[in-house]
C-alpha cells in the first residue's frame, strides 16, 4: 500500500509503517550488558510524529536546521523522521567534537537547536555562549553517565520534548530538491563544508542499494560506523529502511566484538572503511574466525596485501566500492575484477580521469577522477551557504572528486591518493588545522605543522598523522604533555601518531612548510620522533 511518496524519508517510513508496521527494522546494541534498543516501522512513524510536535513547539520552521550530537541511538533515527515530517533539516555532528570545531559546525549550519546525548553535553555547554544561532538544547539521557549535565539551565529533557498525544503532525510539502540534512565534509582543503543532501537523492539511492550492493531479502546488514557519516546512513540504515531489511548498528565500532555481534544477531553483511580492515585483521587469530553468518563485507579501502587472506580467514567475500557524500560511485562486485581495484563506474554515471591541466589521462596514468550523469547533464552539488565551493566542486559540469586514480587496460580503477595535503585516517579525512590549533595554544610550543606519512597499516591512500613541533625550550620540553593536551582537546582520530621535535620547521621563502624535508628528517633522525606513552 503506497499512500505517500517514497522519495522523501517521511513518506518512505509512512508507507512501510502501513505495509509492515510490526517489522523490526532497526536494532542498536551497546555491548551485552546494555539493553538492545529497537524500532519497528510503526515505532519510527509514531516517535517521528511525537518529536515533530516537539520541534514545532521549539519554534522550528520548514528549512530550519537543528543538530544531532550523539552516537548511534534509535532516537537519532526518530529525529531523522521528525525532521522529514516537519520539513526541517537535521545536521549530524560527531559527538566527540569539541571546542572551536564544534562551535564551527553549529554556527556554519545555522543550527537553531541541538539534540545532544548526555555524554556530549559538557562539550556543548562549554561553547554555548559563543554560538550565534542556537536557541535551544534538548538532552538525551543514556546509560553512559549520570546525566548531571542535563540539569544545566536551558536544557530540556528529551522525554519532555515529545508530544504526549497520538495525533499525527501535518506532513510538510517536500519537493524533489528539499534538503533532508547537512552532512559535513572533513575539511581537508579548508573549513569543513555542509553538503546539502536532498530527500530525493537519499531515498533514490537507498531504494537501489539491492542492485548496487547485492542485498537479498533475507540479508541482515550490520554497521559499527557512525550515523554522522553517509556510509552508515545509506549503505546500512537507508538500505534497510527502504528495502525492508532488519539492520543492526552498534553505538560505536569495536573491532574486538565485531564477529561476536554478527553471530549474536545473525548478521549477513557489514561495512568497513580504510584502516578498520587492517585493525580487524590484526586481531589475534581464532579457531572459529570463519564460523560466522556473514555472507559478504562491503568495503571502502581494503588493502590489496590482506584482501585474499581476509576472505579466506573469515570465510567471507569482499565487495569493494568507492564514493563520497557528494556523489560518485564505483563498484567492484564480489569475485569480479582484480584484487585491489575500486571497481568500475556505476552505470548511471560517466567519468573522466584528468591531469593537472584538465586533459584526459591514458590508461595506466594517474589523474583526478571526475563524474557526470550518463546523459551528459551537469553534475550538481550544493554546499550550504557556500556557492563558490559548490561551483568549484562541479566546475565544467563534472563532479571533481579530488582523488587520484588510475585505470588499467580493462577499465578497472585503482585508488592512488587524495589530492593536496589532506590526511585520510581510518576512513576519515583529517583537518590538520584543528590539530595545529590545539598544539599551538600550548605555552611551551613555538611552532607546529601537521602532515601525513604513508600509514603503517598499509591501507591505500591512508596516512598516519605527524605533528612537527618546535619547542620554546628544547631541553625542558616534554612531548607527552602535548599528547595529553591533544587527548583533552581533540577526538581520538585527530591525536597525532607521532610527535616530531625540531629546532625549526623547514619552510620556503613564502613561509610554506616543506614536507619533503620533514619526511627526510623523520626517517633520518628517529631520536626526534616520539610516540604517545599509553
Amino acid at each position: 500500500m503506497t499512500v505517500y511518496s517514497d522519495l522523501n524519508l517521511a513518506g518512505l517510513i509512512g508507507n512501510r509503517a502501513l505495509e509492515k508496521p510490526d517489522f523490526a527494522v532497526l536494532a542498536v546494541e551497546n555491548g551485552s550488558r546494555s539493553l538492545v534498543e529497537k524500532r519497528t516501522y510503526s515505532d519510527l512513524w509514531r516517535n517521528g510524529h511525537r518529536l515533530a510536535w516537539g520541534l514545532s513547539r521549539l519554534g522550528l520552521q520548514p528549512g530550519d536546521c537543528f543538530a544531532l550530537l550523539m552516537a548511534n541511538h534509535v532516537e537519532f533515527v526518530d529525529a531523522m523522521v521528525a525532521a522529514a515530517i516537519t520539513g526541517t533539516v537535521f545536521v549530524p555532528i560527531d559527538p566527540r567534537a569539541k571546542g572551536d570545531k564544534l562551535a564551527f559546525f553549529l554556527d556554519n549550519a545555522k543550527c537553531k537547536g541541538v539534540i545532544a546525548a548526555d555524554y556530549a553535553m559538557g562539550n556543548l555547554l562549554a561553547v554555548r555562549e559563543q554560538l550565534q544561532h542556537t536557541r535551544w538544547i534538548v538532552g538525551l539521557p543514556t546509560d553512559e553517565c549520570d546525566s548531571a549535565a542535563l540539569d544545566a539551565p536551558g536544557v530540556t529533557l528529551y522525554a519532555d520534548a515529545l508530544a504526549t498525544h497520538s495525533e499525527e503532525h501535518p506532513l510538510a510539502q517536500l519537493g524533489a530538491d528539499s534538503p533532508m540534512q547537512l552532512i559535513f565534509t572533513s575539511g581537508t582543503t579548508g573549513d569543513p563544508k555542509g553538503i546539502v543532501m536532498t530527500h530525493q537523492r537519499y531515498c533514490e539511492t537507498a531504494l537501489i542499494t539491492d542492485r548496487i550492493f547485492g542485498y537479498r531479502a533475507d540479508d541482515k546488514p550490520y554497521s559499527g560506523l557512525s550515523l554522522t557519516h553517509a556510509n552508515a546512513q545509506l549503505v546500512t540504515l537507508g538500505a534497510s529502511l527502504a528495502l525492508g531489511l532488519s539492520c543492526v548498528l552498534s553505538r560505536r565500532f569495536t573491532k574486538s566484538r565485531l564477529w561476536e555481534i554478527t553471530r549474536r544477531f545473525g548478521c549477513t553483511s557489514f561495512t568497513l572503511l580504510g584502516g578498520m580492515t587492517t585493525a580487524l585483521y590484526a586481531e589475534p587469530k581464532r579457531a572459529d574466525d570463519a564460523d560466522n553468518p556473514v555472507r559478504f563485507v562491503i568495503s571502502a579501502g581494503m588493502p590489496k596485501a590482506i584482501w585474499s587472506d581476509f576472505e579466506q580467514r573469515f570465510g567471507v567475500q569482499m565487495l569493494e566500492f568507492y564514493g563520497a557524500a557528494e556523489g560518485g560511485l564505483t563498484i567492484k562486485p564480489i569475485g569480479v575484477g582484480p584484487v585491489g581495484s575500486i571497481g568500475k563506474v556505476a552505470p548511471n554515471l560517466r567519468y573522466r580521469i584528468v591531469d593537472d591541466h584538465g586533459q584526459d589521462c591514458p590508461p595506466g596514468t594517474p589523474g583526478e577522477l571526475l563524474f557526470q550523469p550518463v546523459d551528459g547533464s551537469p553534475y550538481r552539488v550544493e554546499y550550504f551557504n557556500n556557492p563558490q565551493a559548490s561551483a568549484k566542486k562541479c566546475m565544467g559540469g563534472w563532479l571533481h572528486m579530488g582523488d587520484v586514480v588510475l585505470e588499467d587496460a580493462e577499465g578497472w580503477l585503482f585508488f592512488q591518493y587524495r589530492q593536496g595535503n589532506g590526511i585520510r585516517r581510518n576512513g576519515d579525512f583529517i583537518n590538520s588545522a584543528f590539530i595545529e590549533k590545539a598544539i599551538a595554544e600550548c605555552p611551551q610550543v613555538d611552532d607546529v605543522y601537521v602532515y601525513g606519512i604513508p600509514a603503517a597499516n598499509g591501507v591505500p591512500g591512508e596516512k598516519d598523522v605527524v605533528a612537527a613541533v618546535v619547542p620554546k625550550n628544547l631541553e625542558s620540553f616534554d612531548p607527552q604533555s602535548i599528547y595529553r593536551v591533544c587527548r583533552e582537546k581533540l577526538e581520538s582520530n585527530f591525536v597525532p601518531s607521532y610527535l616530531q621535535v625540531l629546532a625549526q620547521i623547514p619552510k620556503t621563502a613564502s613561509e610554506k612548510p616543506q614536507d619533503r624535508f620533514l619526511l627526510e628528517a623523520f626517517e633520518q633522525q628517529p631520536g626526534c620522533v616520539h610516540h604517545e606513552a599509553r
